[in-house]
């Protein structure tokens, strides 16, 4: 049976979330809590009533926008999952296909930041799935 999807939920839930005005500042490797919505087919969706799973800031473009790789706890494996071991307790995997730009008043919380080795390394696997 195919998963049913709440768009006109998360529609509500993105017209709230656009009028706010966070007072949030985000930096390069912090692993925040995102309202990423309901979205279409294989792309990765949020979870619970805040539409939200975590995700790693890759870049920042301004103190309002950034490039996310959103996480994972699920035991996935292959060429599209990057193993980042323990983020608050839980064994985490960045989902490298599904790299986005977002707005900042997607992010609901920070809870974690990556280590800058481990970093790098998810830079290089984005890399390279992404552009070779």
């Amino acid at each position: 049976m195919a998963h049913v999807k709440d768009f006109d939920d998360w529609n509500e839930a993105k017209k709230r979330i656009h009028k706010t005005d966070p007072k949030v500042f985000f930096h390069v490797r912090e692993v925040w809590w995102c309202s990423l919505g309901v979205n279409i087919g294989f792309e990765q969706d949020g979870k619970s009533q805040k539409f939200s799973r975590p995700v790693v800031i890759l870049k920042t473009y301004s103190i309002n926008a950034a490039l996310v790789v959103p996480l994972t706890t699920r035991g996935k494996k292959g060429t599209y999952y990057f193993d980042l071991g323990k983020v608050s307790g839980k064994n985490a995997k960045a989902v490298l296909s599904q790299v986005r730009f977002i707005d900042k008043r997607r992010l609901i919380r920070k809870f974690d930041v990556i280590n800058k080795d481990l970093f790098e390394k998810l830079q290089s696997a984005i890399i390279q799935i992404n552009f070779t």
